[in-house]
């Protein structure tokens, strides 16, 4: 194939709306997700950028090109999960496919973001981008906030932490708390904007998708999961009291921030690391049920050991220091004897990644097998050529240029 037009549905309005399967491939194909799309939702942008995609592929036929077309969509999560479910489409397509090069199209910038995804698996010559003409009344402001308004898209994105901050707010209000009501307001909005920030909420969806799978697989991972995220609550809330109980005493807080924030990482710290320890515990067992390499999951445990011992022992020191009247006593000579120990067992880590690189996986020890089947068959195929020839030395000579040999090998 020549030449490949690439249609992306991002958010996956083809499944949502029009319950299609994607990658939908060929120009029939996708006339029909067009059409249905349409149907349901005449005002979708995504079905001009198919019927956009179908124009320019009729143009390169026209032209004598050995063209195609093929529709990809990612999830309503736009983000990370939208754009591995586009990478794996495109990357089963081309590996039936021998496509030489391809045309982008879409309906805006959000799906021209995919660009350098395409562009990292198959040549692009040129992009293409379908901008639909509209009427200047449907282009007023008041036509404009009302789709923004049907949009799950938009609402998702700017008022769930409003509406949250407003529920915070009316309870806090219940018991006449107005200090409490503005904290939690401003906290729901903070973290939410930190969350969209750095696309936690699509980690969190991905984590969840693995933990069911886990389910449906019957692994140990499932439980040990729970369990990791159970123990971590348990942490959070101790080390919460702790300062809590602490902030209530005289005079603590003149010493500021930092005492009460190395109290908490005291207290919780070595129940989150229990809790990974937990947690990778299951994948381990789960990686030697399934007869998988597992040393990865022993040197994570070996780092996070390191940085336990660090947190904790720089946690109990500053305390020791900052508020000795609350009973928290802990020398330097063990502050430095953790930092010994940490180093040593990160070194051990170190180590071990390092002879995992030398050390062949059981994957590359089964491919040099099988090499190794490989080369012997065709020398026992020779022993029997030369076994059942039995002719005078001239006479091979005269014949061994004209002689063609099919050799059959086949695997066991």
């Amino acid at each position: 194939m020549d030449t490949l037009v690439i249609c992306i549905d991002r958010d996956n309005d083809l499944g949502e709306k029009a319950k299609v399967i994607t990658p939908v491939i060929g120009r029939g194909a996708n006339i029909a997700a067009a059409v249905s799309l349409a149907t349901v939702d005449p005002e979708d942008s995504d079905t001009n950028t198919i019927f956009g995609g179908i124009r320019i592929l009729d143009e390169l036929r026209s032209l004598g090109v050995d063209a195609d077309i093929v529709s990809f969509a990612g999830d309503r999560n736009v983000g990370t999960i939208s754009d591995k479910k586009i990478a794996e489409q495109l990357d089963g397509f081309l590996a039936k496919q021998d496509v030489k090069s391809a045309i982008f199209v879409s309906d805006g910038a959000e799906d021209e973001s995919l660009l350098p995804l395409v562009q990292s698996r198959v040549k692009v010559d040129s992009v293409q981008r379908i901008i639909v003409m509209q009427s200047e009344r449907l282009e007023s402001t008041y036509y404009m906030i009302k789709n923004f308004l049907r949009d799950p898209k938009f609402l998702q994105t700017f008022f769930v932490p409003i509406g949250l901050a407003f529920i915070i707010f009316a309870v806090a209000l219940i018991y006449n708390r107005w200090d409490l009501a503005v904290i939690g307001a401003l906290f729901i909005v903070g973290s939410y904007m930190i969350l969209r920030a750095y696309a936690l909420s699509d980690k969190f969806v991905l984590a969840y998708s693995e933990w069911k799978k886990s389910f449906s697989a019957h692994q140990l991972s499932f439980v040990t999961t729970f369990a990791a995220t159970l123990i971590l609550l348990i942490g959070t809330v101790i080390g919460s009291m702790s300062v809590w109980n602490v902030a209530n005493i005289s005079h603590v807080n003149y010493y500021g921030f930092i005492p009460l924030a190395s109290l908490f990482v005291k207290q919780s710290v070595l129940w989150y690391a229990i809790a990974f320890f937990i947690y990778i515990l299951g994948k381990v067992f789960d990686r030697i049920r399934a007869g998988q390499d597992y040393q990865d999951f022993i040197i994570q445990m070996l780092f996070v050991l390191a940085g336990t011992l660090l947190l904790w022992s720089c946690g109990s020191y500053i305390l020791s220091i900052t508020i000795p009247e609350s009973g928290y006593v802990f020398f330097v000579e063990f502050f430095i004897i953790s930092i010994v120990l940490a180093v040593i067992v990160s070194l051990v880590g170190i180590f071990l990644s390092v002879t995992k690189k030398t050390v062949p996986s059981e994957e590359e020890k089964k491919i040099y097998k099988d090499t190794q089947k490989l080369e012997i068959k065709p020398k026992h195929h020779e022993k029997i050529i030369s076994i059942n020839t039995e002719e005078e030395d001239d006479e091979k000579e005269k014949s061994s240029d004209s002689v063609k040999v099919n050799i059959n090998i086949r695997e066991e």
